[in-house]
């Protein structure tokens, strides 16, 4: 397959709620240094891709609200580069207007979309994963998607059923679920032709666009109006007078559970979603007694297994605390067992109502 020809999309318009207070809506994860590492997420995500599609060819998909945030972080990237979704309507809208706008350049061209947030360690196989799904696209009509091979019965995750027959590397989708309850995910398990769904496609523009005409039709028709406007100085108010007329669904629902010709690839790479605090937790380096600290001068006493996230160069000491979160942001401190973190987004939503909705 001809370099020249694969494009991605990193997928950067949410507002993280999972991480707040660190997360706010006026400055979501994936713009921030969530892994101590000098880079924000969305960062690493565009030089993790940039190693397989070429630097023009990779396109930033978010909000209206973040495209200053975009250009101050990637500051190599065009404006025509920047796809501005005037409203958020789930993953199925957004990624029929990347295809369409990637199509019109290139009515060859194959794409790769990718979430801003997830960590992936191993950058060299995860490589070797994408351009196999990629040369896969190239030769047949698929949409393709990565699997993780899960290591426990989690209930965050999506799950990919394959068929256990298949002897290729590309086998073929039975059945998605979407997080199922424990005893479903222990069970899924145990047959052994499941994978978590890393969320990571690949597809020709043009098989994915029939897809959206097959099955979500008056979606595809309601973007494929303004295909001369697309590209051009008009894209912007077309999308400001249409968009929000879109049905809100993700591509999973709208698209891979009814189509036929779906392949899962089983990766080579460490992978997470970076969903929680928790899943942060196990991504970073400990301290002899499992305590993680971020940005913090930290001391931690007599305690164990907890997650400290603070604004940069804050000395904070921890006597006596197991198995917590303790968070700290500009005007926010959030303490918690890291058992009820899923509580998270209740919690700023209860801030938000008591304090004040810029809190969010």
């Amino acid at each position: 397959m001809d370099e020249k020809d694969k494009y991605a999309v990193i997928m950067a318009g949410g507002v993280g709620s999972r991480f707040w207070p660190v997360s706010r809506i006026a400055y979501p994860k994936q713009f921030q240094d969530m892994l101590g590492t000098g880079k924000s997420l969305l960062q690493q995500t565009f030089l993790r891709l940039n190693k397989i599609v070429p630097q023009d060819h990779i396109f930033i998909l978010t909000n209206t609200d973040y495209v200053g945030l975009v250009t101050e972080q990637l500051p190599e990237v065009s404006g025509q580069q920047i796809i501005a979704e005037p409203a958020m309507r789930n993953t199925a809208p957004c990624i029929l207007l990347s295809a369409l706008k990637i199509n019109k350049q290139n009515s060859k061209a194959s794409m790769i979309v990718a979430p801003s947030d997830h960590w992936i360690e191993d950058e060299e196989a995860f490589a070797k994963d994408v351009n196999k799904a990629f040369e896969a696209c190239f030769h047949k009509d698929l949409l393709v998607t990565l699997g993780i091979t899960p290591t426990f019965p989690n209930t965050g995750y999506g799950y990919i059923k394959y068929d256990k027959h298949s002897e290729d590397t590309l086998k073929s989708v039975e059945k998605f679920t979407e997080k199922p309850d424990y005893a479903s995910a222990q069970s899924f398990l145990r047959e052994g032709n499941y994978l978590w769904n890393a969320g990571i496609f690949i597809w020709k523009t043009s098989f994915i666009i029939d897809q959206f005409q097959n099955h979500l039709p008056d979606m595809f028709d309601l973007f494929n109006q303004g295909w001369a406007k697309l590209n051009t100085t008009d894209e912007e108010a077309f999308l400001k007078d249409n968009y929000l007329n879109s049905e809100s669904i993700s591509i999973d629902y709208g698209i891979l559970e009814k189509a036929k010709q779906v392949g899962v690839i089983e990766v080579n790479f460490d992978w997470s979603d970076l969903g929680t605090w928790g899943s942060l937790h196990d991504q970073l380096d400990k301290d002899e007694n499992d305590n993680v600290s971020i940005n913090a001068r930290s001391e931690f006493i007599e305690s164990s297994n907890n997650i400290l996230r603070t604004t940069k160069g804050k000395i904070a000491i921890i006597k006596d605390l197991n198995d917590y979160i303790v968070l700290e942001n500009e005007n926010i401190l959030v303490i918690l067992p890291k058992k009820d973190e899923q509580d998270i987004k209740t919690i700023r939503n209860l801030v938000m109502g008591k304090f004040g909705e810029n809190l969010g």
